[in-house]
């Protein structure tokens, strides 16, 4: 049920009578579907457990499906026109030589016939005979291995330099690297003079026998402009990393995402060309061409890096569909999150909290701000936020400050936040929030990407371009921001309840500052609008938080049963909403 709260004073949040009511959610069980009880916009549905960080070979996991304020429901979306976001060539992709192509002087539009004609060829994997030396060294002896800086192919230019990563330990597919100059493109070869091998004893036969480069790295002038420090790194299948000033590395970017948390298993496609182009002297940005290869599809990418605070990347795509694909992940978002206010039970740490980012942020195309807590499933979970035309989404680390996170060494509270702006219609379609359990901090267990509702199929040219933002600063949000979500047990303290009660029962305290509370004198119009399916939920209860100059809710709820209730809640205004939407999805422990 809906209910509207108006803000109260001298209040004690504990337990009311719950309210009756029929929320709107349903499932899906294999190919059956029915309604179970009634919402507005939230809805979840169940398939087979799956485990962790492999992404994803299982057997059980939660799906919750949303479709947000603007009142979208699954539908055939109508024709979005050129130049982004959709479906470029509905006829099969024919083959081209590529002998026809001219490496010397390969271009982006060049690069893009290149993606197109190896569309029409059997995909062949790239994974090299690399020596067992370097295959099988451990982390840190992997870490062992360091470019000589000096040796960098731009040590002259000054103002960006360009690293190149060995191969050895995971990283044992070998990329090809053209140094683009001047409009004619060079190839890299591999060289042992470019590396230090620290304390690790490789023979001259094993480094002979190295087949190329794992990445490259391009440095910059991001904190002192006499230091040229990681401006982004491409390393690992489709991966990337951009940092703006001030930050460390955490949540990072792919080219693409496949199938990713379907029980048939992710497909990781790989950059297996990058093209660096050499910027001119005073050049306040660097491009780097990509050419990406996978069982299902090819592509060509131009990344055009503009760094700051925050460092911009502009990212255009081209993909050729070999094969059908279930779900295309499109500016996928990887990151980390063991633990937070809302999910401490049963952790034993010294540190407040544990992650590279705490929520998933969206602007829709309807004009809502949305913000969902991340947590740490105890199982394998999906969300789906149905959208058209979607403004921005990312990965947020909202949270600054050591003393949040009083880690003197993973500096969490520098990890920056990842936000992509569309450009143009990318149409009907949804981000997914993909949430694995992890037992710590070691694992990449969030991911986050647009999918479009439109199948995708052999044959098919798409395009996708979009600007992706990362650093420290914040996104902009003209309404009430969410500042802190915690959780902690149902009811008043030292008020007796049913044991099944406080099983199923769960308190939620969202914090709201900014915006237009920054100028609410009198908070007493404010409401509270709170939804939550398949429980019954008390009144929630709204009160203006001094220390903040905000407000605070709390929300008293008793799930039905054991499977998810999912929870929204937003502040309006004389009828106008003034905050960003909160949303969950909870699960009552299992009685055990």
């Amino acid at each position: 049920m809906l209910y509207r709260a108006q803000a109260l004073s001298g209040f004690r949040p504990g337990m009311t009578e719950l309210g009756k009511g029929s929320d709107f959610a349903w499932r899906m069980t294999g190919l059956s579907t029915h309604v179970s009880h009634r919402s507005k916009t939230t809805g979840s549905h169940s398939l087979s457990r799956i485990g962790r960080r492999s992404l994803l070979r299982g057997t059980a996991t939660s799906l919750a499906v949303l479709a947000l304020g603007n009142g979208l429901a699954r539908a055939e979306p109508d024709e979005v026109s050129a130049p982004t976001g959709m479906v470029l060539e509905p006829e099969p992709v024919e083959a081209a030589s590529p002998a026809e192509l001219d490496v010397a002087d390969l271009g982006f539009s060049r690069l893009v016939e290149e993606a197109r004609a190896l569309a029409g060829k059997p995909f062949a994997s790239r994974s090299g005979n690399l020596p067992a030396a370097l295959a099988e060294l451990n982390y840190d002896g992997y870490r062992a291995i360091r470019f000589i800086k000096a040796r960098s192919p731009w040590a002259d230019q000054g103002d960006f330099a360009l690293d190149l990563f060995h191969l050895g330990g995971f990283n044992r597919t070998p990329v090809r690297i053209l140094e683009e100059h001047q409009g004619r493109a060079t190839p890299l070869s591999y060289d042992p003079t470019l590396f230090d091998f620290g304390d690790l004893d490789l023979p001259d036969s094993v480094l002979a026998d190295v087949p190329g480069f794992a990445g490259l790295r391009i440095r910059a002038a991001l904190n002192d402009p006499k230091v040229l420090d990681d401006l982004i790194v491409f390393q690992g299948a489709s991966y990337f990393r951009a940092l703006g000033a001030g930050s460390r590395y955490g949540a990072s970017a792919r080219g693409i995402a496949v199938d990713t948390a379907l029980a048939k298993g992710e497909e990781f496609p790989s950059f297996t060309l990058l093209q660096p182009r050499r910027p001119v002297p005073g050049a306040d940005r660097v491009t780097v061409l990509a050419l990406l290869d996978g069982p299902s599809l090819t592509g060509a990418y131009s990344f055009t890096v503009f760094p700051g605070d925050p460092t911009r990347v502009s990212v255009d795509s081209h993909l050729f569909i070999r094969e059908d694909i279930a779900q295309l992940g499109v500016a996928p978002l990887t990151s980390m999150f063991d633990f937070g206010p809302i999910d401490r039970v049963g952790i034993d740490d010294f540190r407040p909290r544990v992650h590279d980012s705490e929520g998933l942020a969206m602007h829709t195309g309807g004009d809502e701000w949305l913000w969902r807590p991340l947590h740490n499933p105890d199982r394998l979970e999906v969300n789906l936020f149905m959208d058209r035309d979607p403004r921005g989404f990312g990965l947020i680390q909202r949270t600054r400050g050591l003393e949040a996170y009083q880690d003197l060494e993973a500096r969490y509270d520098l990890r920056p936040t990842l936000w992509v702006v569309p450009k143009g219609d990318w149409g009907l379609g949804s981000v997914r929030l993909v949430e694995i359990p992890t037992p710590d901090e070691t694992n990449d267990n969030i991911v986050a990407f647009w999918t479009p509702d439109k199948p995708v199929l052999a044959g098919q040219a798409l395009r996708f371009s979009y600007d992706l933002v990362s650093g420290l600063e914040q996104i902009h949000v003209p309404l009430a921001r969410v500042v802190a979500s915690r959780a902690g047990h149902y009811g008043v303290p030292g008020t007796d309840q049913h044991q099944e009660v406080g099983r199923l029962g769960r308190k939620w305290v969202i914090e709201f500052v900014g915006g237009p509370l920054d100028s609410l004198v009198d908070t007493s119009g404010l409401e509270v609008e709170a939804s939550a399916g398949a429980s019954d939920m008390a009144p929630p209860v709204l009160v203006s938080n001094p220390a903040t100059g905000g407000v605070r809710v709390y929300l008293d709820l008793v799930s039905r049963d054991e499977g998810p209730v999912n929870i929204r809640v937003f502040l309006t205004l004389e009828g106008q909403r003034v905050s960003e939407t909160w949303t969950f999805q909870w699960r009552a422990p299992v009685k055990g």
